[in-house]
């Protein structure tokens, strides 16, 4: 169906009744489900997603038509952060923060004494379908979603022959594991398609709420034969912020964390370009799933009225600053895609304007019409994505345990790593890959310590407790070169003959 812009005002004026329909009851009680004139909700999920791997959004060298699509046809935001992490399995606390709409410290993992998006969302009135990769326990997940299907409970898993559970119809626990069978991409869209396929052959009665999280791009990276082929005929440019290593040691334990050994030191570039090349097929081949469930909502008819969000849990390395891994705070891995496109969302347009990822939680219940509790701390970024609201943030504190901590605004950006007391300043603006540390720079004294005390700020609003400088230093380099490696259980038997 050819979206155009008469059907998108048509759209937002139902959206807009719905919004004054659905008023925030003074009685603290569950509201009053709405007719279904308000839109249906499906977020689309990511795991390890750069910010930078969108052919529309400036890569030309990846493959993305259907994300491109959403571009094209929504509004994109180019700041979106991970707040951070205080585990190596950084995924675990940025999915407890999406879902809580709490930040890093406020909110347990396992989801505890939190009403959950899909919870909410669920009070609210909307029918709630989850699939894919859910990290934070089986009994949040049955909290959150009326019907699960194709669940993957765990950290990780070799795409081909995720573990997966489904939730039992009548909500009273889970159906025995099994293998799946095919690519896990493959197997999360292929049960969106066959939930919105049985949404369109309902009633409709209820708006839908549908959470689709896939485990790719995540290592191992393990595209299916077509794309690996693909990239490996023409491989990527390496990022231009590639080094052979990292120049500093944050601490020795980070820099040899499990996602880092995927490549030995110092980085070779054709080994880093292979593995940027595998990392892009998978997400070439989560873009070809992506179109397929939008091509469902097209030939359903569900299109106009289904506000679709993409986005990730957070980016990745990849080579960027002698780095594989996202236990960093650098852009390409606190940063990861935001993209919405539906009913009352300009088409086409970007917005620089800061966000968190848990800053989704108020957003989508906005959309919904469903209150939104008092601990959620997330932001709604509604307006903004509309382009009548200004910014929410004016900076963005992050943190990786206790080893770095980050504040940026929009144009600096102050990292600060505390066990080998070194502080890196950045001009965004003139150097957005943050190459360029100015922090011995005696023009920019000012400015490092206005920073500072912005980091200061931040970090005590957020309740993060990381000293500036640690009780011990460590040493401040470490040549990691030829240091032995294994691999990981997870790993392919064509990956471990090739990288191993």
């Amino acid at each position: 169906m050819t979206r155009v812009p008469v059907a998108r005002a048509l759209a937002l004026a139902v959206l807009t009744c719905a919004l004054f329909a659905g008023a925030r009851s003074d009685s603290g009680s569950d509201p009053a489900p709405l007719p279904n004139t308000r839109p249906n909700i499906l977020f689309l999920f990511a795991d390890d997603q750069r910010p930078d791997t969108i052919a529309a959004l400036g890569n030309e060298f990846i493959k993305t038509p259907s994300l491109d699509r959403l571009v094209a046809e929504g509004t994109s935001f180019l700041n979106n952060h991970c707040m951070g992490s205080n585990s190596g399995a950084v995924c675990l606390p940025s999915r407890a923060m999406v879902m809580s709409g709490r930040s890093l410290h406020r909110v347990k993992s396992d989801l505890a004494q939190v009403v959950t998006l899909g919870e909410a969302l669920g009070k609210g009135g909307y029918r709630t379908f989850g699939t894919g990769k859910w990290h934070n326990g089986s009994g949040s997940f049955a909290r959150s979603f009326d019907e699960g299907r194709s669940v993957f409970f765990g950290g990780m898993s070799d795409h081909n022959g995720v573990p997966l559970q489904d939730l039992k119809d009548d909500g009273s626990g889970f159906t025995d594991k099994r293998t799946g069978q095919g690519h896990s991409t493959d197997i999360f869209a292929d049960a969106a398609v066959k939930f919105l396929e049985g949404y369109g052959a309902s009633d409709r009665d209820q708006p839908f709420f549908a959470y689709v999280a896939f485990t790719a791009p995540h290592d191992p990276r393990d595209p299916p034969v077509r794309w690996r082929e693909h990239y490996a005929a023409n491989l990527p440019p390496l990022p231009a912020n590639f080094l052979p290593q990292h120049p500093w040691a944050f601490d020795t334990g980070t820099l040899v964390v499990r996602d880092e050994v995927l490549a030995g030191w110092p980085r070779d570039p054709l080994v880093v370009g292979e593995q940027l090349g595998e990392y892009y097929g998978l997400i070439s081949h989560v873009d070809q799933q992506v179109g397929r469930i939008l091509d469902t909502l097209d030939r359903l008819e569900l299109d106009e009225n289904t506000l679709v969000i993409y986005s990730a849990d957070h980016g990745l390395a990849v080579g960027s600053h002698g780095l594989l891994g996202k236990q960093n705070l650098y852009e390409h891995s606190m940063g990861c895609p935001l993209i919405l496109r539906g009913p009352g969302i300009p088409m086409g347009e970007v917005r620089e304007a800061l966000t968190y990822l848990f800053d989704i939680y108020p957003t989508l219940c906005e959309v919904a019409t469903v209150p939104v509790g008092e601990k959620v701390e997330g932001r709604s970024f509604l307006a903004l994505a509309r382009g009548d609201g200004l910014p929410t943030r004016e900076s963005l504190f992050t943190v990786y345990q206790r080893s770095q901590l980050a504040v940026r605004d929009g144009r600096w950006k102050l990292i600060r790593f505390p066990k080998i007391d070194v502080t890196l300043l950045f001009d965004l603006e003139a150097d957005p890959l943050e190459i360029h540390d100015l922090a011995a720079n005696p023009e920019y004294a000012p400015t490092l310590e206005r920073m500072r005390a912005l980091l200061l700020a931040r970090q005590a609003e957020l309740a993060d407790k990381t000293p500036w400088t640690a009780d011990e230093l460590g040493p401040k380099q470490v040549d990691l070169s030829g240091r032995s490696r294994k691999p990981d259980r997870h790993q392919p038997e064509w990956i471990k003959k090739k990288y191993f």
